[in-house]
């Protein structure tokens, strides 16, 4: 298992945030991944519009996966309609 950092945006109106993140995390545990740590980063404005929005949530997740499932998981977070936008970064070991 390694260490990445995943970086969230979802839609600002609150139910439609709860129903993505809430997406996410059942496709993260299904995948095996753990959540280490979850940093909401509030509501921003986007440098451009994303589904005629021009604001969304962003939520940064630490998290433990398997990199042969990264792949598997990008393919699914792309069915998640609530989710805007994201990005894997894998975490140096030296800074995990």
């Amino acid at each position: 298992m390694r260490k990445y950092e995943l970086m969230t945006i979802y839609p600002e109106a609150e139910d439609k945030f709860k129903a993505g993140s809430d997406t996410l995390k059942a496709d993260l545990a299904t995948f095996g991944a753990e959540i280490e740590k979850e940093e909401p980063f509030g509501d921003r404005d986007l440098t451009y519009e994303i589904n005629k929005l021009r604001r969304g949530r962003f939520v940064l997740l630490h998290i433990r996966a398997n990199p042969a499932k990264i792949s598997e998981m990008d393919r699914q977070f792309k069915l998640n309609a609530n989710l805007l936008r994201y990005l894997f970064v894998l975490k140096d070991e030296k800074e995990a």
